[in-house]
């Protein structure tokens, strides 16, 4: 008996070397949750954490690494399915199942991750408002709340990026806002893709900005104490105000930054990378602002469309090279960068 082990483990290379034992996947998070914190935002940390605890630890938990196969994969999916998770949802899963397997195999805890394919997800409705609408919007909003809804407009800026917009980050002279932090479950960290980066400011949001400005505090979007707002304070914002102004769609603050964009690309300005650039994919954070979209649109509000000239030095001011600037930041929207190529999908 002993010599045939001894032959089974010289077969196997095993013989004199200790066998490690495959972790389970309910083991293993542990380890991979802590590799997030150091090298994840503390959104991205929060989603993983919710992810294993809800889904992927009851359905896998309990075996090791190495016995989650493709079928196993596949099986997941279609009992979430007929849970009625979505499409986009359980690729979310997915993409966490799959970083964790292959972390694992990275460490030397696993010889190699199995294929996990996603399920093929229906583009979503891409939501904007027109130029009429957009007016018919403006005119109905609160007036304590149309600095942020004009912001929000002109700028693009994220939910988060607008709360903790601060003073110092504005410069009303030469027109342009440079984006360092933005806010989740308050807690303040660096923008999405974890650098700063500057965007223009048309004549319409600097004269805003000026009219807005007070002496409360560092933040440009406070409470009257000074106290900085957050997202509960500003969710039901637009949804109200389309509400008020007879539109019969609800839209959400960020699909104001979705309107931006649109607005531009039915202006003429193409994002970096020229206006036949492919589309960006759009890997699970529901921001990629897809400029074929507007242009299919762009008839639509055609007729309310403001003519070029005074109307664009409104919107992209009259600094030279504004325009460039302004295509920089669409190509940032759209995910489109340098040459036309398109930016891979984040990794988290």
């Amino acid at each position: 008996q002993h010599e045939r082990t001894v032959r089974e483990a010289l077969t196997a290379g095993t013989h004199d070397k200790e066998v490690k034992e495959v972790p389970t996947l309910e083991a293993f998070q542990a380890r991979f949750l802590d590799h997030a914190v150091v090298n994840n935002k503390p959104a991205t940390v929060y989603e993983k954490r919710w992810v294993l605890r809800l889904h992927l630890v009851p359905a896998f938990g309990k075996r090791r690494l190495d016995q989650i196969g493709p079928a196993d994969v596949e099986a997941y999916k279609a009992r979430k399915l007929k849970e009625g998770q979505g499409a986009k949802t359980i690729n979310n899963h997915l993409c966490i199942l799959r970083k964790l397997l292959n972390l694992a195999v990275e460490w030397g805890e696993l010889p190699y991750a199995p294929k996990v394919k996603q399920l093929r997800v229906t583009p979503s409705d891409f939501r904007f408002l027109t130029f009429e609408e957009t007016e018919r919007f403006l005119r109905a909003s609160a007036p304590e709340w149309k600095a942020w809804l004009i912001t929000a407009l002109k700028t693009g800026l994220r939910v988060g990026e607008l709360l903790a917009l601060k003073w110092e980050d504005l410069d009303l002279v030469a027109g342009r806002v440079v984006v360092r932090r933005t806010l989740w479950h308050d807690q303040e960290g660096t923008p999405k893709g974890g650098r700063y980066r500057e965007v223009p400011l048309s004549e319409d949001a600097v004269t805003t900005l000026q009219a807005h400005r007070h002496l409360r505090g560092p933040y440009v979007f406070c409470e009257t104490t000074g106290k900085r707002l957050n997202h509960n304070r500003v969710k039901e914002l637009v949804p109200r105000t389309c509400a008020r102004a007879g539109l019969a769609k609800r839209l959400t603050t960020h699909d104001l930054r979705h309107t931006f964009a649109s607005h531009l690309v039915m202006r003429g300005v193409a994002p970096q990378g020229g206006a036949g650039a492919p589309r960006s994919r759009d890997h699970g954070d529901d921001d990629a602002l897809r400029a074929p979209v507007a242009g299919r649109e762009a008839g639509r509000g055609a007729a309310a469309r403001p003519p070029l000239g005074a109307a664009d030095q409104r919107q992209f001011g009259r600094h030279p090279g504004r325009f460039g600037a302004v295509g920089a930041h669409v190509g940032h929207m759209t995910g489109l960068g340098r040459g036309g190529k398109e930016k891979p999908p984040t990794t988290r």
